[in-house]
């Protein structure tokens, strides 16, 4: 929240939003690698910035800064109060992605974790509910992140080009807006952080396990396990004589390598050094591994559903012994998992900057939310559908479906190591945009010292590490804070702050009334949902 990064920052917009604060710099003491000097040239073209800045206010662009006036990218420097002028690297943004590129680019960020609990959620509302809540929410989700995106177009006589959505929120809702918009986010990164330690932890398991079992080992392939086969929310204990497991590898190595007593453990030494990087662009070189995992796992699901063949059966209010019906009142536990897995509203603004055609924003923002959509929905229904019932009961699907294959499965080590490689790229990134955030409004700066940053990622990784122990299920966890987060930045506050907008046009009229605050309920129900069901 706050936190820009220059290169969507266009030369004029920089030096106009610069030039209504007086100032004037000597050609001296530039940061820099290079003992650099403002030239002469350039420190004529910040006068005259200066002095067009003096003839207007910043909501009026008449008398916006003609194109022979502003500097090009390499004479921009951010001139300090202190006598310094830092040079700005990477100032033209001229360059724009066309659709498809935004497209992919908003899919590839909203693809994340929640993918892998599709089936499980499918199974918690049953096959063919779980189907409608999936276009439900997505539509629902789709509309209040297209207000997020109109968000700034709606407030007259202010420059917005720049504004975030936190921004928005301050202008209506004051300093309880940005706060509020802040904690929220926060949720949704730690949350995220927290599901992606329970993960690394399961990824690194199996992992050890399939080399060590390779190894030493002649394993027994199995086709898909059922864990744990006791946990039937309907109080059907039949499963227990469809359980399939695999051997123990050995009494040593199930003590020192064990999914929850030291695995989470040994991932401190790896990432907790990673999270104190002052700057997280190393990491950021590999979130193209994102868009392969996921093409990876579509790969894995296609090839296992047509090995698998389908299992289904419909009955649509009674479980059976090998089925659960088609519609289940633990529904709510898969609009809280499709809460996270479709939010993406707190960066959707600066994602739609880059587009080349603005006036696609719209449909570019459909067509990603129904490439979303369908993705959600080929991973989910093919892994529900193929799942052999019987011999094994639908209930065993487990909220990270790779958990039902077995760790001797070489395609699905192949997808758990790529996971686990991704994730630990990942992992530094959303340590970095909490500290950016958190950081950044407390201290306003984002590194205040290594004692503030270290005590910031103490707390977060012993969140991680206490979740992977002692409550290791990626399915509650992301329902839980996708809820929480949801309700905030995805159902109230755009509704909110649209309802408030169109009052103060004197344009707010019932129908939009009632349908807003049918949304700001859907959300709290979608919250108190998740402790009830």
């Amino acid at each position: 929240m706050g936190h820009h990064t220059w290169p969507h920052v266009t030369s004029r917009h920089f030096l106009f939003a610069l030039s209504f604060r007086p100032f004037h710099v000597e050609p001296r003491n530039i940061v820099g690698d290079a003992q650099e000097q403002v030239s002469a040239e350039a420190a004529a073209l910040s006068s005259r910035v200066h002095y067009y800045g003096r003839l207007t206010a910043s909501s009026d662009r008449l008398l916006v800064p003609p194109d022979h006036v502003i500097p090009s990218p390499e004479d921009i420097y951010v001139y300090s109060p202190l006598g310094t002028a830092f040079k700005v690297q990477g100032g033209d943004s001229t360059a724009k992605n066309p659709s498809i590129v935004t497209v992919f680019a908003i899919w590839n960020t909203m693809m994340g974790t929640s993918i892998l609990s599709m089936p499980w959620g499918i199974k918690q509302a049953g096959f063919t509910l779980g189907i409608i809540i999936i276009v439900l929410m997505g539509l629902l989700t789709l509309y209040c992140c297209y207000r997020v995106l109109k968000s700034t177009k709606s407030i007259p006589y202010v420059d917005t080009s720049d504004w975030e959505f936190p921004d928005v929120c301050k202008y209506y809702f004051g300093g309880f807006g940005k706060w509020s918009s802040l904690v929220f986010s926060l949720v949704s990164l730690i949350g995220a952080m927290v599901v992606y330690w329970v993960l690394m932890s399961n990824f690194l398991f199996n992992t050890g396990k399939f080399i060590y079992s390779e190894c030493l080992f002649s394993s027994t392939f199995l086709i898909l396990i059922c864990p744990y086969p006791n946990l039937d929310p309907d109080g059907d204990s039949s499963t227990h004589q469809y359980y399939v497991s695999e051997n123990s590898t050995g009494q040593v190595f199930d003590l020192w390598w064990s999914k929850t007593n030291t695995i989470p453990l040994y991932l401190i030494v790896l990432l907790l050094p990673l999270l104190n990087f002052r700057s997280a662009s190393f990491f950021a070189r590999f979130t193209f591994l994102g868009t392969l995992s996921v093409v990876y796992l579509i790969f894995l699901v296609t090839y296992k559903a047509i090995r698998l063949g389908f299992h289904l059966d419909f009955h649509w209010f009674d479980s059976s012994m090998f089925f659960v019906p088609e519609f289940r009142s633990l529904f709510p536990q898969l609009s809280g998992v499709l809460t996270l897995a479709f939010f993406i509203h707190n960066c959707i603004i600066t994602l739609m900057k880059n587009n080349r055609h603005q006036e696609n924003n719209v449909r570019d923002l459909s067509l990603a939310y129904l490439l979303v959509g369908l993705t959600y929905l080929y991973v989910g229904v093919l892994i529900f559908a193929a799942f052999p019932s019987p011999p094994l009961s639908k209930e065993c699907i487990e909220p990270n479906f790779l958990d039902n294959f077995p760790s001797s499965d070489v395609l699905v080590f192949v997808a758990r190591a790529c996971l686990l490689f991704q994730m630990t790229t990942v992992y530094p990134l959303l340590g970095y945009l909490v500290r950016v955030q958190l950081m950044g409004q407390l201290f306003g700066d984002h590194y205040p010292g290594f004692l503030h940053v270290f005590i910031l990622n103490i707390l977060v990784v012993g969140a991680g590490v206490l979740m992977a122990r002692f409550y290791p299920n990626i399915g509650s966890i992301i329902r839980y804070s996708g809820a929480l987060c949801g309700l905030a930045l995805v159902f109230v506050l755009p509704s909110l702050i649209h309802l408030t907008s169109l009052n103060r046009r004197g344009e707010l009229r019932w129908p939009s009334a009632v349908f807003h605050g049918f949304l700001v309920l859907l959300g709290v129900a979608n919250l108190f949902g998740q402790f009830f069901m």
